[in-house]
């Protein structure tokens, strides 16, 4: 579709800004190149190595899978920043890619929601949850937020994100919209934001701070705790990290966005602004591919292990030593571990 309205001063040089065009697709960049390859091996590592399937690995495995799809989809974003925000691909791909950034987004929330709701079943109730944790129940919660992720990205797959721009000659992918949209996208944006975002983020909050209280009453006075306790604030403090730098900007710029706009002509002023920064945010956003795989390491000794067995593999003969002593380190730990009796166990894979 052709757009023959004008637009704002500020819409016209964020479009055409160093901003759009340099750094954003030089951030995507980074993220693809780091992410893809990370992600795949853990993948490999979860599918080889960690058996038996515990709960906390199979919504890992389910965590790099989506992190892995997204970044193989990055390409298309960077190749559109980098020639000026002007997509080449079609209309279905613009739609495809950007639907992939939600579904990535709140994928990413609901899986990280169910990995704190396991732990917290795992450390404050650790026999009576043992029949919710089986594998099967697992394996079906996975296919919930899969499917519950997939469903609230369909609108974008469905209707137009592409757009001409006559007066910049390029033709945008979600980057502008018709007016008469806005009111669908409005409601649309502010259901998932807060079934999708809010909700989640505050049950995660809930269950470690009910995990952490739990710990810090169990174990009290146990050999090795210091070590475990280490491991289990980590992995707390990377889920937190992650909430907070990458998705609550995104989520709370896109809500100041669409509940602004038409409110004033004051404020519908402002929604320009407010959505040059909510792209930003989403640029940002997309650092959890790199973030995520801090959750597998902190998160799972038996993928600390894989690791350090696939750093070996890869090495020269004559490191082949120090990494022997490193994964035979690694696997006494292991051991040590296992033989405390300590509550931080159940909150580790």
């Amino acid at each position: 579709k052709t757009l023959n309205r004008s637009f704002s001063k500020e819409a016209r040089q964020f479009l055409t800004s160093p901003i759009s065009t340099v750094l954003m697709p030089s951030f995507y960049t980074l993220v693809c190149c780091i992410s893809v390859p990370i992600n795949l091996a853990a993948i490999v590592a979860f599918f080889k190595g960690i058996q038996p399937k515990k709960p906390a690995a199979i919504y890992m495995l389910n965590l790099a899978s989506a992190d892995l799809l997204f970044g193989l989809l990055l390409p298309f974003k960077i190749s559109y920043h980098f020639m000026g925000n002007d997509w080449i691909f079609g209309g279905l791909l613009c739609r495809v890619v950007t639907a992939s950034f939600y579904w990535n987004m709140y994928c990413s929330v609901l899986l990280i929601t169910c990995i704190s709701v396991d732990r917290f079943l795992a450390v404050v109730y650790p026999i009576d949850s043992l029949a919710w944790r089986k594998t099967e129940n697992t394996i079906k919660a996975c296919v919930t937020m899969w499917v519950l992720s997939f469903a609230a990205s369909v609108p974008l797959v469905i209707f137009d994100q592409t757009f001409y721009l006559k007066g910049l000659n390029i033709t945008t992918c979600h980057d502008v919209q018709l007016y008469t949209e806005i009111p669908w996208l409005k409601i649309y944006f502010i259901a998932i934001c807060f079934s999708l975002f809010v909700l989640p983020f505050l049950v995660t909050v809930g269950s470690y701070t009910k995990v952490i209280w739990t710990l810090r009453s169990e174990v009290r006075g146990l050999q090795g705790k210091s070590r475990k306790k280490t491991r289990a604030v980590v992995m707390i403090l990377t889920v937190l990290v992650i909430f907070i730098l990458c998705f609550m900007p995104t989520n709370c710029s896109l809500l100041v966005h669409h509940l602004l706009f038409g409110v004033s002509n004051i404020a519908t002023k402002a929604t320009d602004t407010s959505y040059q920064f909510y792209l930003m945010f989403l640029c940002l956003g997309s650092l959890n591919c790199l973030l995520d795989p801090l959750l597998y390491f902190f998160g799972s000794s038996q993928c600390q292990r894989q690791l350090s067995n696939m750093l070996c593999r890869s090495s020269t003969k004559s490191s082949r030593t120090e990494c022997s002593t490193m994964s035979s380190s690694v696997s006494k730990t292991d051991t040590l571990e296992a033989n405390l009796n300590s509550q931080y166990k159940k909150l580790l894979v």
